[in-house]
């Protein structure tokens, strides 16, 4: 059963219900009124909103609180003195069993983020997340439907633009458009507002730049394993001239094989369909988080190639929505993202994700993977070599499992794919806050089923396999 933070009044029995089906992106359950509380009402405001229901602990266990005349008055003006801006909440008293809970109903603010104690906070799953500098910064340019890339850049100008790159886009577009584009390059960097206030902005720079720049650096490489790598290649250059530059790599690196048709050419089939190794690059330009000091990554292995980008799904965003198509397309880009939709490279509305996994699962390949992790979002392809590979993990993970809580299972399969991850990026990767993640991995141990081999740093884990 679902509710909606902005219902007037719940009946005894919905409360039940909700409480029955536990914390989570928008319940909060809490033995009393504390700062935590206040934090959990800024995150559900700078999330989807959310309810708070105090005296109940996280265990569901019913405590109750007391409630004086002026307990609902002290707690709206306690919230809204300790939140920046000012937070307005609804409550409501409701007995339950003789004893009284509190109701504290919080909207999705419309101007974000909110803040408490100078801390930004946002709900992810049933926890809530500090948010970063950027992340804050993000959510503010989305709630004024700006984007970082129309941003001024101070630091660079229009020496350090090539106009032979700007003709260049205006010629691939041209064979896009029913009007050509007859303006000189200086007029359309005007005209697409990529000069203001005359200076560029940052998209100007990324997409038109003379010169190599760090700002957009992908790095890729061809790995034996996880550790061993046989060839590499570092690109910086300008975003139109990546694509080309990518998938040029990612070709040379992937099998290919020759079938007859009964044409007069032999038909060339990789292991991976080229429309949508060239839909997930595309996807890593427009959407990357050029503000953030990492490098998008590209490995490719034997039978799976791994994506990541900095910067993960922007709110109100899931991979659950992304997959099922069913969400308004976001950009984090706006100037980006129009030049390439104005050379016909991408579209915006919402349905890559989808067209990717069809053209997979259609070539009897595996279905690809889509998740928030660490710091950005990571897409990695299968080939039909990769099934035989997951058979062996399956089999490693099959031998410990049992007995084991969920999130516990979750950790051994998190290691077993790559022993030498960290807690803190388990913890990332599961959706389990760091704590909770070294409580599990401590009864891991404990069971037998973990060992830590080495240091903290440099070390790995092993999970003890049993009798083969």
């Amino acid at each position: 059963m679902g509710f909606s933070s902005s219902s007037i009044r719940m009946t005894l029995k919905e409360i039940q219900e909700v409480i029955r089906q536990g914390e989570g992106l928008r319940l909060e359950l809490k033995s009393s009124f504390n700062d935590e509380v206040i934090e959990t009402v800024v995150a559900f405001s700078n999330t989807v909103g959310g309810i708070v229901i105090i005296g109940i602990d996280n265990k569901k266990k019913l405590i109750g609180v007391h409630v004086g005349e002026e307990t609902i008055q002290k707690i709206v003006n306690e919230i809204k003195n300790k939140t920046n801006p000012s937070v307005f909440v609804d409550i409501e008293s409701l007995n339950v069993d003789t004893k009284h809970i509190l109701i504290i109903r919080v909207q999705e603010y419309p101007i974000k983020p909110i803040s408490f104690k100078g801390r930004y906070y946002k709900r992810v799953k049933n926890s809530n997340h500090l948010l970063t500098v950027g992340e804050v910064v993000q959510l503010h340019q989305i709630t004024f439907n700006t984007s970082w890339d129309y941003a001024i850049d101070y630091n660079h100008s229009l020496d350090d633009i090539s106009m032979e790159k700007v003709a260049r886009f205006i010629s691939l577009a041209n064979k896009n458009r029913l009007i050509p584009i007859d303006d000189t390059p200086l007029d359309v960097l005007k005209k697409f507002e990529f000069i203001r206030e005359g200076r560029i902005t940052i998209a100007c720079y990324l997409l038109f730049c003379k010169n190599d720049t760090l700002l957009s650096t992908v790095e890729l490489g061809r790995f034996e394993t996880e550790t061993s790598i046989s060839d590499g290649l570092t690109i910086r250059g300008d975003l139109l001239g990546q694509v080309e530059s990518i998938l040029s790599f990612i070709g040379k690196h992937i099998k290919k094989a020759y079938i007859i048709t009964g044409k007069a050419q032999r038909e060339e089939r990789y292991d991976y369909p080229q429309e949508s190794l060239r839909e997930i690059v595309l996807n890593m330009i427009v959407h990357r988080d050029y503000s953030h000091s990492s490098d998008s990554i590209i490995k490719i292995f034997d039978d799976k190639i791994e994506f990541f980008n900095p910067g993960g799904l922007l709110h109100p965003l899931t991979v659950d929505k992304l997959k099922s198509g069913n969400y308004s397309s976001i950009t984090r880009n706006k100037q980006i993202a129009t030049l390439f939709k104005e050379v016909g490279l991408i579209e915006k509305y919402g349905s890559g994700v989808r067209r990717i996994t069809h053209n997979f699962l259609v070539n009897s390949l595996p279905e690809p993977k889509f998740e928030n992790f660490q710091h950005g979002f990571r897409v990695t392809v299968y080939s039909k070599f990769h099934e035989i590979n997951e058979k062996v993990v399956e089999k490693v993970v099959e031998k410990v499992v049992e007995n084991l809580t969920m999130p516990q299972k979750k950790i051994v399969e998190s290691i077993t794919e790559n022993p030498k991850i960290s807690a803190l990026e388990i913890s990332k990767t599961i959706g389990l806050s760091h704590r909770k993640t070294q409580e599990n991995i401590k009864k891991l141990k404990d069971k037998g089923v973990l060992k830590r081999i080495g240091p903290a740093k440099g070390g790995h884990w092993e999970i003890v396999r049993g009798e083969e």
